[in-house]
């Protein structure tokens, strides 16, 4: 015979004696029985387990919940009778006896027990099992222990509160006051005073006051500097927060985002010298930050040598109202606009068509995209729009003004408008490439921004579509009409509440929409409409974007804390892009002048900058752009010189060939 030792299962032979508190138990069987399984004859403990954690009686079992219950497995059936006296639980510093409370399962194999009440936290207990305890059959039990330390308190965050409103993880509390902000944090169990302040933040960083209740429940933090406006804000308590009595914390965090400072940035002015201070610093960015090569317009402020032709587009017919409007001189804007023409003549071109994008250095194509490294019809037209505007600026009496005439007419006239109907079908396609082809496969139908490039395809001397071309490609028919109310307010033509608002820009800042119509709309009270119904957006606010009001407003394409975005009604994100309102100032002056004075007055600190508006902003999300962009700057300029004296839409629209071509489309227009 030899002598074994098993963990799980203890025979009725008592064979050691207890050292430091613990059990050592023999465990006797013959040597030829290998078998696993205990003697039927014999009274053993198989385990004792809590959670489904077997205890150890040869270990300190810690981590035990205070809740504990412990299930106490036998080879055999217990008499009852003996358990009651048996069973114990110690707590070890009063060596107190913890009443329990007992049950059986599986036949009496098995006992349950539970203390009558929650043990304490972070306390040592000896679960013991005497010698008196016997099977059903008499078998005797030698005895065993176990020594328990319980798991240690939590501390609960009872409440918490920014300026008396619930600050809660799972959402976060807007519009705080940006002046004065007080946060109250309610615990469970006093703190430990002498260092609880270290684990308490709030981010960005703000010089804070802490203050602590004097039963240690209570933390108090008073910040005690303004704070910025529209900004969010996160409190965080660290886990490493303890209890006067040794709890922990699991930690805590939280945000809550503050509301408007609607104190006046700037100094006020004149309705009419705003007008001229926003064109002006605009302009700027046409002028000042144009491509010192070719002349034309960076795509965005961080572009470099990368030059956008509809964007440059838009930053010529600017040279005019800067000209105008004593921004340059006269002189000035004719020899930055003989660059620029002198530049498009050898510049990359496609049928007569420029790219997208090109190099401001070398005129050499700059794919927009994959495919996109050719012919773009539309940006091209945004530039022949502005061209046909210079010329008709221009004094054909003076010589060298009239070499530039020249130039804009050879320009002009060798796009080959009709040959992107690819092959003579009843539309216009938007690209063509050298090496993809017709791959791009963009038809331009309406209603969007497009209405320009089939104005001058039909203006074209060389080139021009035929009107079935405008009836089938660009209005489908007459399926661009809409005709549905949204906000109450009429839609003419397009999308359900009308797009991004920059359709009722780009084909408008030659093209005069005041009197214009054809058989599916009045041009007028297209743009018009569309610029109310995406003001009403904003004021209605059916998806609780914070910043949306009456004065502020304006839904169209631009940058947004993700990108990049065609945002309008239906794809809204809560991003504001100035352009959109400022843009619309003909169709909507008195809507538009208020959200200038909002933008410039009250969000300037944050929104002006050197060439004027940055691009967007997203108050919900606490987000500013840092960018400016070409096709957003120009709009700008020009829509608010045609508000003030129509100069832009008077130039285009005295042009022969735009008289033509609107004659031949089925425009009227006086």
């Amino acid at each position: 015979m030899k002598q074994m030792f098993n963990s799980h299962a203890i025979t009725g032979f008592f064979l050691s004696s207890v050292k430091a508190g613990l059990v050592l138990l023999v465990i006797m069987g013959a040597c030829k029985d290998n078998s696993t399984d205990p003697e039927p004859e014999v009274f053993q403990l198989l385990r004792t387990y809590t959670q489904n954690n077997t205890l150890s009686f040869t270990a300190l079992n810690e981590g035990i919940s205070v809740g504990a219950i412990f299930t106490i497995e036998f080879s055999s059936a217990v008499d009852t009778s003996s358990v009651q006296q048996s069973i114990s639980l110690i707590e070890e510093g009063t060596q107190s006896e913890v009443p329990l409370n007992l049950r059986f399962e599986d036949l009496n194999n098995r006992i349950v027990v539970s203390a009558d009440q929650e043990l304490d936290f972070q306390t040592t207990y000896t679960l013991a099992i005497s010698e008196t305890l016997t099977s059903e059959q008499g078998a005797e039990f030698p005895g065993v222990s176990y020594q328990l330390v319980t798991e240690n308190g939590t501390i609960q965050l009872v409440s918490a509160s920014v300026n008396s409103e619930n600050l809660s993880q799972s959402s976060t509390v807007r519009n705080v006051s940006y002046s004065e902000v007080e946060l109250i944090l309610t615990f469970s169990e006093a703190l430990n005073q002498s260092n609880y302040a270290s684990y308490f933040s709030i981010s960005p960083a703000l010089s804070v006051n802490n203050h602590i209740s004097v039963d240690g429940k209570e933390v108090t933090l008073t910040v005690t500097e303004p704070l910025d406006y529209y900004r969010h804000y996160t409190v965080t308590i660290s886990n490493g927060l303890g209890g006067a009595n040794g709890f922990e914390f699991d930690g805590y965090s939280a945000s809550f985002q503050t509301g408007l400072d609607s104190t006046q940035k700037f100094p006020t002015i004149t309705d009419e010298e705003l007008l001229t201070k926003v064109q002006e610093q605009t302009f700027k960015y046409f002028w000042d930050f144009a491509h010192p090569v070719s002349g034309l317009a960076r795509e965005r402020n961080t572009s470099g040598n990368l030059v956008t032709i509809g964007g440059s587009g838009f930053g010529v017919m600017a040279i005019l109202v800067g000209i105008e409007r004593n921004f340059i001189g006269k002189a000035e804007g004719i020899s930055r606009l003989q660059t620029i023409v002198n530049f498009l003549e050898n510049a990359d071109r496609f049928h007569g068509v420029w790219p997208h994008w090109m190099n401001g250095n070398t005129g050499e194509v700059i794919p927009f995209s994959a495919r996109d490294n050719g012919a773009d019809l539309v940006e091209t037209a945004f530039m022949a729009q502005a061209l046909i505007t210079v010329r008709e600026y221009l004094d054909d009496s003076i010589q060298e003004e009239q070499e530039l005439i020249d130039k804009i007419d050879g320009l002009l006239d060798s796009i080959e408008w009709n040959w992107f109907t690819k092959g003579g079908e009843n539309v216009l396609y938007w690209h063509w490439s050298p090496e993809y082809e017709w791959q791009m496969n963009l038809p331009i139908r309406g209603y969007n921004e497009a209405l320009i490039i089939y104005v001058l395809a039909a203006s074209s001397k060389n080139y021009a579509i035929d009107k079935e071309v405008y009836t089938s490609g660009w209005a489908r028919s007459g399926a661009i009409q809409n005709g549905n109310e949204y906000y109450g307010i009429e839609l003419p033509l397009g999308y359900d509440f009308g797009g991004p608002l920059f359709f009722a820009h780009y084909s408008f800042l030659g093209l005069d929409p005041r009197n214009l119509s054809d058989q599916y709309a009045d041009y007028w009270q297209q743009n018009t409409n569309h610029s109310l119904i995406n003001r009403a957006h904003s004021t209605e606010n059916p998806m609780n974007f914070v910043g949306y009001s009456e004065q502020s407003w304006g839904i169209t394409a631009s940058d947004d804390p993700g990108g990049y975005s065609a945002h309008s009604p239906t794809n809204d994100n809560g991003t504001i892009t100035p352009t959109a309102a400022l843009s619309s100032m003909p169709y909507t002056p008195e809507e538009s002048m208020t959200a200038l004075r909002h933008f410039y007055y009250i969000l300037g600190d944050k929104l002006w900058g050197e060439y004027g508006f940055y691009d967007a902003f997203n108050p919900t999300q606490g987000w500013w752009a840092s960018s400016t962009l070409a096709i957003d700057q120009g709009p700008i300029i020009i829509m608010i010189e045609n508000h003030r004296t129509g100069l832009l839409w008077d130039l285009f629209m005295q042009a022969p060939e735009v008289q033509t071509a609107l004659d031949a489309l089925g425009f009227t227009y006086e």
